[in-house]
């Protein structure tokens, strides 16, 4: 509990150091939330008094300290306030959105753990042709952008060969077919670079336990080489791969901004974007203590997992 605790205790700060630099940031975007409601005041037409009586009424009036203040204030009352465009609340819009990027993000991290971890321990234990052609794969993964794979995934599978929808997302209670549909080309294009990821990092923790003593001795003794890939040396090795899961979950859940944005998915990363170009500050505030808490989560879970591979970690 050593660990979780002081993980706890450094979230608090981490959350507030967050919420005040985005509505710094979104205080330094020119314009405001009524040039968004009402057009631009240069072409318009509308008079002056208009925005003046609008920013009155969404508080834009005041100094950027007492409107973060007011913010905190309802925070910490678990109140998240409301889109200033929309009115609607901003939990219930993150309640709505989230699901969209929980299964693409989920079903990423699944994919390219599979294919990197696989890639990986191929490329560490085979060598030769087999090897060349794994760290091939994962090289040519690191440096695809994602934007151009998710374009070219689209041309091909949906304009050419009209296997799977361009856009959109179908919820799993509607159809649990079409939701797989629809989201075999996000979570493609989101995997790539994540795959890469553990492909290399497997590679490199494998070959350092495949060459440690004690994996010598174990093959000196007789025991399969199976056995002591799996058994021995993955063993050692997944402490490296549970550090980059983690790692790579939170820039899969950054790489779902533009991923969604490409699809048109309705998710978390759609919901900021759309708050920021509208300089929705509430929303945006939202979703980033929302993104804010999720990074915290994963960090728990990983401190979780080490602590069930280690047992020296037990002891910090």
């Amino acid at each position: 509990m050593g660990v979780i605790g002081r993980r706890l205790a450094l979230s608090v700060p981490l959350l507030f150091v967050v919420s005040a630099l985005v509505f710094l940031l979104m205080s330094l975007v020119p314009g405001d939330a009524t040039e968004a409601i009402l057009g631009s005041r240069a072409s318009s037409g509308i008079p002056e008094e208009k925005y003046a009586q609008l920013e009155h009424e969404l508080g834009l009036d005041r100094p950027i300290y007492e409107q973060y203040g007011q913010w905190l204030s309802r925070a910490l009352r678990g109140d998240l306030g409301a889109s200033v465009i929309t009115g609607q609340p901003v939990t219930e819009a993150i309640t709505q959105r989230f699901p969209v990027t929980l299964s693409l993000t989920l079903g990423a991290l699944l994919v390219s753990l599979l294919i990197g971890v696989g890639l990986g321990i191929l490329s560490a234990t085979r060598g030769g042709a087999v090897g060349r052609t794994a760290d091939t794969v994962a090289m040519v993964g690191w440096v695809i952008p994602v934007f151009w794979v998710a374009a070219e995934l689209v041309v091909v599978f949906s304009l050419k060969l009209d296997w799977f929808p361009a856009t959109g997302y179908v919820p799993f209670s509607d159809s649990p077919t079409e939701w797989v549909r629809s989201l075999v080309l996000p979570v493609t294009a989101l995997s790539i670079v994540a795959i890469a990821g553990f492909a290399k990092f497997t590679r490199e923790a494998m070959l350092d336990a495949l060459a440690s003593e004690y994996v010598r001795m174990a093959r000196a003794n007789g025991i399969a080489m199976k056995s002591v890939v799996f058994r021995h040396a993955f063993k050692t090795a997944s402490l490296q791969v549970v550090t980059l899961a983690g790692l790579l979950t939170v820039g899969l859940l950054v790489g779902t901004v533009f991923v969604e944005t490409v699809f048109a998915l309705p998710g978390m990363g759609s919901l900021i974007i759309n708050g920021a170009h509208d300089r929705d500050v509430p929303m945006v505030q939202g979703v980033a203590v929302f993104f804010t808490l999720i990074v915290i989560a994963v960090n728990l879970v990983v401190d979780l997992l080490y602590t069930a591979l280690s047992p020296k970690v037990r002891l910090v």
